[in-house]
């Protein structure tokens, strides 16, 4: 059992340094709640001893990446209690010491690696990242048919990378000389790496983004597709998270898509504002998919225009019905929190 010391450390760790993510952790009920502040203080602590403002030589980085593996799979002792309450967490959810591994394998490549020439060779790398990640926050919810969500939760995990890296293309040159997006998708564009490395933004780089925008999106519809198969009292937390992050898009679209020389975040107001939204369609529909297609910005290219606007499975007639219980307060929600 995660002792108080345990939890508080992790919830601070989260609450500093995710802020986008404790928004909506906060909702979910104690019992993953809890276990969700360890799972995050882990991956940051992790994540930490590559990303630091300062550094430690390459071979010490990866002496410490070691022996946080070690730690977090229990075969060592350690007084740390991020680790420690990891290491128990690891053992009472079954979490799947090939998740850590490949989590601490990607943070090692971290390391050395700041160029990435294909998407396969990105996804490789999220796969790490950012889909094992998924797949631990889906082993301590404890979804009754986890082989159907485990897939969507790797994608959903791959989106929120995505929007992290297409939101901070300027700062992860500035700050860590790295480059996540694909050489590939930059040569169809006509853009070489190193003008991304001198923030030289024009419209090739415009057409970059929509492209790496296009196949996060993809992911988001395949990650919320997923939400449903979750417990019923972590659906909305999931739903919501998805939401904020996807939310980024709107920020880089306003921006002409430049992200190489600014950096958006989501306001406290847009944030209540989504939460807000999102709980009230929520409330009628109980609909993951439903409820994605009305209030966040990603599209559904082949949507029927009445599914997205009021829900599936009713009638026109019933849909306006049920829309007016929430769309009155809606308009004054959707002047607020558009900025």
């Amino acid at each position: 059992m995660l002792n108080e010391s345990q939890v508080e450390a992790g919830k601070d760790i989260q609450q500093r340094t995710g802020k986008t993510f404790y928004f909506a952790t906060r909702l979910l009920p104690e019992r993953v709640r809890h276990a969700t502040y360890v799972l995050y203080a882990f991956f940051r602590v992790a994540d930490e001893v590559v990303d630091a403002e300062e550094t430690a030589p390459p071979a010490q980085q990866r002496e410490r990446l070691e022996r946080l593996r070690a730690e977090a799979l229990g075969e060592v002792e350690t007084d740390d209690p991020v680790l420690s309450a990891f290491a128990e967490l690891r053992e009472r959810y079954g979490i799947d010491p090939d998740d850590v591994n490949v989590f601490i394998d990607a943070m090692e490549s971290d390391i050395e690696k700041d160029r990435y020439e294909t998407y396969d060779e990105l996804e490789t790398y999220m796969d790490g990242s950012a889909s094992a990640v998924g797949r631990m926050m889906t082993d301590v919810m404890r979804p009754d048919d986890p082989e159907a969500a485990l897939p969507h939760a790797t994608a959903l995990g791959q989106a929120f990378q995505m929007s992290n890296f297409l939101r901070d293309v300027g700062e992860d040159v500035v700050e860590r000389d790295r480059v996540y997006l694909p050489q590939t998708t930059l040569d169809r564009h006509g853009v070489d790496a190193e003008q991304i490395l001198d923030l030289e933004f024009d419209e090739r780089v415009a057409d970059v983004m929509r492209d790496e925008l296009r196949r996060a999106e993809s992911l988001y519809r395949d990650g919320v597709a997923g939400i449903e198969y979750l417990p019923s009292d972590c659906q909305f937390p999931v739903l919501l998270s998805a939401v904020l992050y996807a939310d980024h898009h709107r920020s880089i679209r306003n921006l002409g898509y430049d992200t190489l020389t600014t950096t958006p975040e989501l306001s406290f107001g847009r944030k209540v504002t989504l939460l807000a939204k999102t709980a009230a369609y929520w409330a009628v529909w109980r609909d993951p998919v439903a409820v994605f297609k009305t209030v966040s910005v990603v599209p559904y290219p082949d949507d029927d225009e009445l599914d997205a606007e009021f829900g599936p499975g009713s009638t026109p007639a019933s849909r306006t019905r049920r829309s007016g219980r929430v769309s009155g307060w809606l308009r004054s929600l959707n002047r607020w929190g558009s900025d």
